[in-house]
C-alpha cells in the first residue's frame, strides 16, 4: 500500500511541476531559435537577444517596469512593515478592525476590481495618468502581500531581547534599529523581493492606471501576442527570468546567512 502510494506522490509530482515548468523551459529554449518561427527549430542563436536590445519599444517598456517595480517595492515594503508592526505590537486599538481590513482588502479582491476602482478614483480627482499612478496602483496592491509576511515573522519574534535592551538603557529607536530590524531583516527582505516580482508580473491593474509613455513590458508583450508571438518576446521572457531566478538565490542565501548568524549568536 504504501509502494502504491508513494508512486502515486512521485507521478503527480512529476506531472504537476512538468505542466508547470515545462512551458517555461521550451520558452527559453526557442528563445535560442535561428528561425523566426517560434514553433520550428532552425538551429543555436543568439540573435533575438541582439534584436531586443535593438527593440525600442520593448526596451523602453522594460525601463519603465524595471523603475515602477523598484519603487513600489521600496515604498510598499516600508508601509507593509509598518503596518505589520501595528498589528503585532499594539494589540486593540479603535478602528483595529477597519484598518486590518483595509490592508488586506487588495490580497482577496479581484484585480479587474482593484484596477477600475483605481481607475475611477484617478478620474474623480483628475490626476493624469502615467508613471506615478501605476506606482501608487502597484503600491496598493502589493503592500498587503509585505504585510503578511513581516506580520508572519514578528508573531514568533522574541520580545525578551528588545526588553534586555531596554532595561540596558537603549531607547526604543535604537532598540528597533540594532535589534528588531537585523532580526525581521529576512522577512522585510522577502516581502520586498515578493512586492518587486508582483510589480514586474502584473498585467490586469497597470492597464487601468497606465497612460501614454507609460506601457510597462507586460502591457507591450501582451499587445504584440495578439498580432503573434515574436523570438524577441522569448528572448525578453527569458531575461525576466533569469533575474527573478538570481533575485530568489540571492534571497535564499542572505536568509539563510542571518539564520545561521542568530543561531551562533545563540
Amino acid at each position: 500500500m504504501r509502494r502504491g502510494l508513494s508512486f502515486f506522490n512521485v507521478t503527480a509530482l512529476v506531472f504537476g511541476f512538468a505542466f508547470l515548468y515545462l512551458p517555461i523551459l521550451l520558452l527559453m529554449i526557442y528563445s535560442f531559435n535561428e528561425s523566426r518561427l517560434v514553433t520550428v527549430w532552425g538551429g543555436f542563436s543568439t540573435r533575438w537577444y541582439g534584436e531586443l536590445l535593438r527593440n525600442e519599444q520593448l526596451m523602453a517598456a522594460a525601463w519603465v517596469t524595471l523603475r515602477v517595480a523598484f519603487v513600489t517595492a521600496i515604498v510598499a515594503t516600508v508601509l507593509g512593515t509598518m503596518a505589520a508592526i501595528a498589528l503585532t505590537r499594539y494589540g486593540r486599538f479603535r478602528g483595529r478592525a477597519l484598518f486590518t481590513g483595509l490592508v488586506y482588502a487588495p490580497m482577496v479582491m479581484p484585480e479587474v476590481i482593484t484596477g477600475l476602482s483605481l481607475l475611477l478614483l484617478f478620474v474623480a480627482i483628475d490626476v493624469g495618468r502615467g508613471y506615478w499612478t501605476i506606482v501608487i496602483a502597484h503600491t496598493t496592491f502589493s503592500m498587503c502581500f509585505v504585510t503578511v509576511v513581516v506580520q508572519s515573522r514578528l508573531v514568533t519574534f522574541d520580545r525578551a531581547l528588545e526588553e534586555a535592551a531596554l532595561d540596558l538603557g537603549a531607547p526604543p529607536w535604537k532598540v528597533f534599529f540594532t535589534v528588531t530590524l537585523p532580526l525581521i531583516a529576512p522577512a522585510i527582505l522577502a516581502g520586498f523581493l515578493l512586492a518587486f516580482t508582483l510589480s514586474m508580473d502584473d498585467l490586469v491593474i497597470a492597464s487601468f492606471a497606465s497612460g501614454p509613455g507609460a506601457t510597462t513590458l507586460p502591457m507591450r508583450i501582451y499587445s504584440q501576442v495578439r498580432l503573434g508571438v515574436t523570438p524577441e518576446i522569448n528572448a525578453a521572457s527569458t531575461i525576466l527570468i533569469a533575474l527573478v531566478t538570481v533575485a530568489v538565490i540571492v534571497a535564499a542565501l542572505v536568509t539563510k546567512r542571518s539564520v545561521m548568524r542568530a543561531e551562533r549568536g545563540g
